[in-house]
């Protein structure tokens, strides 16, 4: 079962303040007339001090309550940790990084449902996008945009073409590791980012031209021969977009290993 944070962070926070409210207009004056009543009739003050006391439930909840709403505020509308699970971004983002995801650079959404309030701007080219992959919105995937409602996006022969014109690209090196033999390539015009392309491997479903709808984008990963992306299993709406990743803060690949921050920085 897929662990909903967002809906479970919205539902204390909810309770908690239910809870701090009944207190605030029903429980504690009861509690301070029936004090008021026990130094009426001369009650020690021990009593009077046991009577006024706040219920465990009641002073946990008033306690917790402002630090849950201000991190719903910021992770809903601000901004949003996430870690990279696989390599589909390599070499753009490892295996084990932590980054930043800006909630608002696409307008402020509300949390759980996702339904946009505020409208500030629309992903553009090259951007690094965390969304919900359509029929697994409760998983969060990142890509890279490439297409834009109404572009035709064509990969064939592991080279990109967007509406005709073939993105430009710049060879970096060439590498190996244990599982292929790989260049590094500098992607795109203005916006420059790197990807990879295995010498190995050529999956030809991978292969094809899309004419992007409306509301919809074309995302692929950067590490281009081990990605699970838009050539596969189709486009991004709008309304599933999380946000821009902008920010690497640490680097943890694993339990067994010790956090580091080489990788710390800007996203590109």
């Amino acid at each position: 079962m897929d662990f909903n944070f967002p809906l479970l962070l919205v539902l204390s926070v909810f309770i908690t303040g239910i809870i701090a409210l009944i207190d605030r207009f029903f429980l504690l004056p009861k509690r301070l007339a029936a004090v008021a009543q026990l130094n009426d009739v001369g009650a020690g003050t021990e009593a009077a001090e046991k009577l006024a006391k706040e219920p465990a439930i009641v002073e946990t909840s008033k306690s917790i309550f402002p630090v849950l709403l201000f991190v719903l505020v910021i992770r809903s509308f601000l901004f949003e940790p996430f870690q990279i699970p696989s390599g589909s971004m390599i070499p753009t983002l490892e295996v084990g990084d932590f980054i930043l995801v800006n909630k608002y650079s696409y307008g402020l959404r509300l949390p759980v449902t996702g339904t946009k309030v505020l409208s500030i701007g629309e992903p553009d080219r090259g951007d690094v996008m965390v969304f919900k992959q359509p029929g697994k919105e409760n998983i969060n995937f990142i890509k890279r945009v490439i297409g834009l409602p109404g572009d035709v996006v064509r990969y064939m022969g592991k080279r990109l073409t967007v509406n005709g014109k073939p993105v430009p690209e710049e060879f970096v090196a060439q590498l190996s590791d244990d599982r292929s033999i790989y260049r590094l390539y500098n992607e795109g015009e203005g916006k420059q980012y790197q990807i990879r392309k295995e010498l190995t491997s050529n999956d030809f479903r991978a292969e094809g031209e899309w004419v992007v709808p409306e509301g919809m984008y074309f995302v692929m990963g950067d590490n281009r021969d081990r990605s699970n992306d838009s050539r596969y299993w189709g486009f991004v709406p709008e309304e599933n977009i999380v946000g821009k990743a902008v920010y690497i803060w640490m680097h943890w690949p694993s339990w067994t290993q010790l956090p580091g921050f080489k990788n710390n920085g800007a996203i590109e």
